[in-house]
């Protein structure tokens, strides 16, 4: 059994999403020490797999990699990365977490991020990040520019065949390691846990994910990334360039039959950016969104989806009843207009997004600290008027999407505002 780490700080940062990156970086430039807990292999969150940002079309990982690199070479903040935070309690003043570090199967204090492990792993598997449109190895760092630049070893899939150990020239392979305990002690927590979209098997008349040119739009995200599995947009059935693309809107929003009443604010936009990038990227091709409202909400916003129809991108009032496919695997749309007289139709395109909605990435009202969940499952603040980061437990705040679905902006102008309320409550201690 593995020793208890004990690590002792200002605050607890869980997530580290841009919100969370921006909180802990707000708070160690101010002198408070800051633990971060990410669940994921890497630091960065959903935006460092974004292809750009609205509406002004900037580089995503860009604007994410500098707040990486700087959480990690930061000397107040310490990160545990693949780690889970499985309880936080309340001891008088201070909160003490209890966390485990997952096993990746190598002695991270030796690995030189060589790659040669992965190099010579004769096993593909899907590669979740590349939403399974890519493969990588068993043994694998997770993307580029993660950080840190560590393998993880998923020994389900692995043979035993022992060729990652031969190839390695620091000998750090562990086959036999175990998940490894952790205690945090801090004075206050903030809760960024960030979001998940809606899942593809949602809503059964839209194929429940089954249709393979029906995609999400993190899929897509990644086919418009430079860096994606394909290096340019293709359809993932046959690697055909789609001649005709088509988004339907509000497919996991405002829905009362899958649960999700609410508006998620941000698929109207990430949607008019994927078309204008698409416009770029296949000139000729025809792009249509279905649409029921577009909410364009933010600066610069109804500018953007201006310039999109400017651009030919081709906005189409409609409710789409249900999706199937034809013999070549092309979506079949029945929709109904809400303009005009006629009646239902069934139109064909070759690549279909669903544009999802946001949910709770984890249920924080789980970890006891006395936060309370809206009527949706996100964190509610103890009064929105007063502050947009006080939860109902105290020393405990939120920031970015664990408040309710809201942009990159938003959740940043969040992470100021959570990590002020931290440091001004670590003050009166």
């Amino acid at each position: 059994m593995n020793a208890i780490e004990k690590i002792e700080v200002d605050t607890l940062v869980v997530g580290s999403g841009i919100a969370g990156l921006q909180s802990a970086l707000d708070l160690a430039d101010q002198g408070y020490s800051v633990a971060i807990v990410e669940k994921a292999p890497s630091i960065g969150g959903k935006m460092i797999s974004l292809s750009k940002v609205f509406p002004t079309l900037d580089c995503a990982s860009c604007i994410t990699t500098p707040r990486m690199a700087s959480v990690s070479h930061h000397p107040r903040i310490t990160t545990l990365t693949y780690s889970t935070v499985d309880a936080i309690k309340r001891e008088g003043k201070t909160f003490t977490a209890a966390v485990t570090r997952k096993p990746r199967y190598i002695d991270e204090k030796e690995c030189i991020s060589c790659k040669r492990c992965e190099e010579v792993c004769p096993v593909l598997l899907p590669d979740e990040y590349e939403v399974g449109m890519g493969a990588k190895k068993t043994i694998s760092i997770p993307f580029t520019n993660a950080i840190p630049q560590l393998p993880v070893m998923h020994p389900e899939h692995c043979i035993r065949c022992g060729a990652c150990a031969r190839a390695c020239p620091k000998d750090c392979i562990e086959f036999l390691q175990e998940p490894a305990p952790v205690e945090i002690k801090a004075k206050a927590v903030i809760l960024a846990t960030g979001y998940e979209t809606t899942p593809m098997t949602a809503k059964k008349q839209y194929g429940l994910g089954k249709l393979p040119n029906v995609i999400s739009p993190m899929a897509a995200e990644r086919l418009l990334a430079p860096h994606g599995p394909y290096g340019r947009v293709l359809r993932p059935s046959d690697g055909m360039v789609p001649g005709s693309i088509a988004y339907v809107q509000c497919a996991g929003s405002r829905d009362k039959s899958i649960g999700i009443p609410y508006c998620s604010r941000v698929c109207c936009m990430y949607a008019i950016k994927q078309a204008i990038l698409l416009s770029g990227s296949l000139p000729i091709a025809d792009i249509t969104i279905y649409y029921m409202d577009i909410r364009a909400f933010g600066k610069g916003y109804e500018q953007f989806y201006n310039n999109a129809r400017a651009m030919g991108i081709n906005f189409v009032k409609a409710k789409v009843a249900r999706i199937t496919e034809d013999e070549k695997h092309n979506p079949i749309l029945r929709i109904e207009r809400q303009e005009g007289t006629s009646g239902p139709e069934e139109v064909k395109h070759e690549l279909v997004i669903l544009s999802q909605g946001l949910v709770p990435g984890h249920d924080a009202s789980s970890f006891g600290l006395g936060t309370q969940n809206n009527d949706f499952g996100f964190v509610k603040l103890s009064d929105e008027m007063v502050s947009s980061a006080v939860t109902a437990g105290a020393g405990v705040f939120a920031a970015g999407v664990v408040k309710g679905p809201r942009d990159i902006p938003d959740s940043v102008v969040d992470a100021g505002s959570a990590a002020m309320e931290a440091a001004n409550y670590m003050r009166k201690l």
